[in-house]
């Protein structure tokens, strides 16, 4: 964690139509000057990391993103922002604006190996990092890289249409994406996600569970692309029942560490009141988590990919209603303050966030 920088007292503070907070000021399309409120940028190092907010300050009907270099003076009064004690807050309603080729909103960063050069596109290996086995590794800014967070969840989406379906009242807080590309080559650049972190907790119990996905690195159209879940505390997506003492609650502290080495993906889980959790992955290959091949996915992993990390609140609630596996039909009006006051939303809190190179595992 970057050590914290004395506090200005004005700063820039982009609009929102969905702000409860500052409410007549957000709802123009000006900016607005806010007095003693701190910076994110003050406390974290945010100078590889771009946002995605559920937000449209800038009225041109899609979701913000917010540079790297406007993130240094950024702060958003309901989606992201400092809470009293320091910690890093992410807020993304059920229903809000969504990122392209997404039904999920979010309030999530995005790592930026670039930093703010911008003679480097964002989508390119030289913004992005792969597995020591990709022939033309050399060409990437990084192989391999080291993801470190501590977190806790606040809260997750209350009401969904249909709530068997496994991404109801589930929040997504860290992830290593792949990069879509144009042109496929070889079966890669399907632009899916090789991890993606979870916490779910359905409303009648006191612990929610923690799990991680890999998913099958396969085009969209094919039946066995899916997500492999793997428990960490509590229980996994379709499994409804009371986790209990082996759950996390609400606002319970926890830690995860990803860190890719070579080919191999490497993660380990920890909290204060549960055992220590660690597993290992080869992202250049279709052997699975506990060593058995998965003859349905791509043979070689996430050989050819390009992958950066993403860490936040990514809403896994979805309010489209539709028959597929990721569409719970979670309730919402689109109004913050109804939807907050409704419990339509989820919220998560960090406290440390860090990307560095990778480290070899000690054995």
């Amino acid at each position: 964690m970057k050590a914290i920088l004395p506090i200005q007292k004005r700063w820039l503070v982009i609009s929102s139509t969905f702000s409860s907070v500052l409410a007549t000021a957000l709802a123009t399309t000006s900016p607005v000057w806010a007095e003693d409120l701190a910076l994110p940028a003050q406390q974290y190092d945010l100078s590889e990391w771009y946002l995605s907010l559920p937000a449209d300050g800038n009225n041109d009907g899609k979701a913000d993103n917010i540079s790297v270099e406007d993130l240094q003076s950024f702060t958003h009064p309901s989606f992201f922002y400092l809470n009293n004690e320091g910690g890093l807050v992410f807020t993304s309603p059920n229903k809000a604006l969504t990122t392209k080729n997404s039904t999920n909103t979010r309030s999530e960063l995005r790592h930026m190996l670039r930093g703010n050069n911008k003679s480097v596109k964002t989508q390119s290996a030289e913004n992005s990092f792969t597995v020591a086995s990709n022939p033309i590794a050399r060409r990437f800014a990084r192989v391999g890289g080291k993801m470190q967070a501590t977190l806790k969840v606040n809260h997750v989406a209350l009401r969904a249409k249909y709530p068997e379906k496994p991404p109801a009242y589930s929040v997504v807080v860290g992830q290593i994406h792949a990069t879509k590309w144009k042109k496929k080559v070889k079966g890669f650049g399907w632009g899916n996600e090789p991890l993606k972190i979870y916490f779910k907790k359905w409303p009648e119990h006191e612990t929610g569970s923690v799990f991680w996905t890999y998913e099958r690195n396969l085009p969209k159209s094919d039946p066995k692309r899916k997500d492999i879940a793997y428990p960490v505390w509590g229980n996994l997506w379709t499994d409804s029942t009371d986790p209990g003492a082996q759950g996390i609650k609400l606002d319970e502290t926890f830690s995860y560490t990803v860190n890719v080495h070579g080919d191999i993906m490497h993660l380990r889980f920890e909290s204060e009141n549960h055992e220590t959790i660690e597993y290992s992955i080869n992202l250049a290959n279709a052997v699975d988590a506990y060593g058995q091949v998965d003859k349905y996915d791509h043979p070689y992993g996430y050989t050819l990919d390009w992958n950066y990390f993403k860490a936040g609140a990514y809403n896994q609630c979805s309010t489209k209603d539709a028959p597929a596996f990721w569409y719970p039909a979670c309730l919402g009006t689109g109004n913050w303050e109804e939807d907050e006051k409704n419990g339509d939303y989820t919220r998560v809190t960090f406290t440390e966030l860090t990307v560095t190179e990778s480290t070899p595992e000690e054995n």
